[in-house]
């Protein structure tokens, strides 16, 4: 955000970033906040393995990721977790199978500007293999790890790492 310095309302260059949350200008009443936004990740889960995917663009091109991604406006967290399954891996879920495991704070750079994120995950199991149709412009493939096969260093955001830590007591 500190790239950002022309006002969008009065076009001077008076635009002042607070490091924090707030987008102010010096010379007009302009005020915009840059608000957390809500992303979802899903830990899929067959008999004793956990789907991972490889992300194939940055950030982290390479790095493992669990299925999910931002949500669209109007969209509650399970709709955003069916629509990101469908896009990403042809899968189709009933959200009602979705559950809740929690949330963490994350940041997201995209083209230079760091976007504060709140990651939701989810577990969702499946009972059978499924063909899966990759979005191979977000994933280049899939990976199914047992609990410690998963090394947390290969994984791509610090939240996840945490998270997964946490959820599959790793020390």
């Amino acid at each position: 955000m500190e790239e950002l310095s022309f006002c969008p309302k009065c076009g001077h260059q008076t635009l002042i970033w607070d490091q924090d949350s707030k987008l102010t200008c010096s010379n007009c009443d302009f005020v915009m906040y840059q608000n957390c936004a809500a992303a979802v990740a899903v830990l899929i889960k067959f008999k004793d393995k956990y789907l991972f995917t490889c992300r194939n663009k940055n950030p982290q091109k390479g790095f493992l990721d669990l299925a999910g991604g931002f949500t669209d406006t109007n969209e509650s967290s399970e709709e955003t977790c069916k629509r990101e399954l469908k896009e990403e891996l042809n899968l189709n879920i009933k959200p009602e199978n979705l559950k809740y495991l929690g949330s963490l704070p994350n940041t997201y750079l995209f083209k230079n500007i760091k976007y504060n994120t709140l990651d939701l995950f989810y577990l969702y199991e499946i009972e059978k293999e499924t063909q899966l149709n990759l979005q191979l412009e977000e994933v280049s493939e899939v990976v199914w790890l047992k609990q410690n096969e998963l090394k947390i260093k290969d994984l791509a955001f610090d939240s996840q790492r945490k998270f997964l830590k946490k959820y599959f007591n790793i020390l």
